[in-house]
């Protein structure tokens, strides 16, 4: 049995147990309780599977920087190999998956590595520019709506952003973007029904297996060649090129939308921390941290599994062998061992606004992270460089949260605009493009 190294005092807890609402009708408060039973507690996920869930930033960074702890459910996860996780489980497709979300080891290295290359801090550092058109184009869609008029924000432009640069960044063609937009947002969604479930992946893939075809037709200097080269070489099986389209169109786009969906939200009724931002006293950088801390665009990430026993001396929690294990990360941006008493509220000006985990940790941190900044960084100071007077149309509460325990949003963001700065007058790109991550 392998133990933990220490960094954290013990903490209690650990036959306590907790069906998790699928609906995620009020997360922070899910986790708050979760967080009363100890750094990890047990839980059943939806679907009646057991699991744990880890709300702990020292023992979270300990267990994902663990060699014994895998993503791979087909090597270390017993009741999927013995077939005791349903078929229809509706959170099935985050284990089935064979890509380098899921793998483990020098698996995981394999599949990680072209991601890596495509998204390299050099790469998505040069689509600055093309980002920042791509922006400001939406914004000008938006423009032509009244002042008064409301916009649903999340479907205009958190939406429609994301998608698009991922699709650039795939060379995905236009005739490809209303349906991979309408279909990706399903996979995230855990009350749906089985019957349900399966026609998302059915149409997901059919999609995915379109464009594989279109591109081998039409091939450019973007992932998808490359993903298909690789492919063609004998490097990644068939599988592993279709879910490692999933991964970049589904992952990469979902996590971004949420994290512009809340960050207008807090911006927009924290008007004295934005203005911070505005007015050029704090980098957007660090407003952009805040916001992904306070709000983790993905709620809970699931599964890994521990590879053999693991037990942990500074909790005194031991993971058996098989163990199914949930990451936390909106408990985690907001542990008060990490930011203080008032951790639950957002403050642009904590000066620990960058200890949070929205990106992960360890051998599974996010290959988009810096593309995940930039996108944020522009996308709200141009949003607020031409709509300087946009506000909620409707109270913080009675925005409808995403049901889901995964991913972390609104289904809406009605907004006000109000009235548009003239364009001239907009020069907030430059300084969002050379500002450093």
């Amino acid at each position: 049995m392998t133990t933990l190294p220490t960094s954290a005092p013990p903490a209690s807890s650990d036959r306590w147990h907790y069906l998790l609402d699928p609906t995620g009708s009020d997360i922070h408060g899910e986790t708050a309780a979760l967080r009363e039973a100890g750094p990890a507690a047990r839980v059943i996920l939806p679907g009646g599977i057991p699991a744990w869930t880890v709300t702990d930033a020292d023992l979270i960074r300990r267990l994902l920087s663990h060699p014994k702890i895998s993503k791979d459910a087909y090597q270390h996860w017993p009741a999927y190999i013995n077939r005791e996780i349903p078929d229809d489980w509706p959170l099935r497709i985050w284990v089935d998956v064979r890509n380098a979300l899921t793998a483990y080891g020098s698996e995981h290295k394999r599949l990680r590595r072209p991601l890596a290359a495509a998204f390299s801090p050099r790469r998505v550092r040069a689509l600055a520019p093309q980002i920042t058109d791509v922006t400001r184009t939406l914004l000008d869609e938006l423009a032509v709506t009244g002042p008064d008029d409301v916009v649903d924000l999340r479907a205009r432009f958190a939406w429609r952003l994301p998608l698009q640069v991922v699709n650039l960044i795939l060379g995905v063609p236009d005739q490809f973007h209303d349906d991979f937009r309408d279909s990706v947002g399903a996979l995230f969604i855990t009350t749906t029904s089985p019957e349900e479930g399966h026609f998302a992946m059915v149409r997901i893939y059919e999609l995915i297996n379109k464009l594989i075809g279109y591109k081998r037709r039409n091939q450019a200097d973007d992932i998808t060649s490359q993903l298909i080269a690789a492919h063609d070489a004998g490097e990644i099986s068939g599988t592993e090129l279709a879910d490692s389209f999933l991964l970049l169109i589904g992952a990469g786009h979902e996590t971004t939308v949420n994290a512009i969906d809340h960050a207008v939200v807090n911006l927009t009724t924290h008007p004295d921390q934005l203005a911070l931002a505005t007015s050029g006293t704090l980098p957007w950088s660090q407003v952009v941290d805040e916001c992904l801390r306070h709000q983790a665009p993905v709620a809970t990430i699931i599964l890994r599994f521990a590879a053999e026993d693991l037990h942990d001396e500074p909790t005194g929690i031991t993971f058996a062998r098989g163990d199914a294990i949930a990451i936390n990360y909106a408990a985690v941006g907001r542990d008060r061992k990490v930011h203080g008493e008032r951790a639950d509220e957002f403050d642009v000006t904590r000066p620990t606004t960058g200890e949070h985990l929205a990106f992960g940790h360890g051998a599974h941190l996010c290959v988009g992270m810096e593309l995940a900044r930039i996108e944020l960084r522009i996308a709200l100071q141009e949003l607020f460089a031409r709509f300087p007077r946009l506000s909620l149309a409707v109270d913080p509460d009675e925005l409808e949260p995403l049901p889901s325990i995964i991913t972390n949003g609104h289904t809406h963001l009605p907004v006000r605009l109000g009235p548009p700065a003239p364009v001239e007058d907009v020069d907030a790109g430059e300084s969002a493009v050379a500002e450093p991550a």
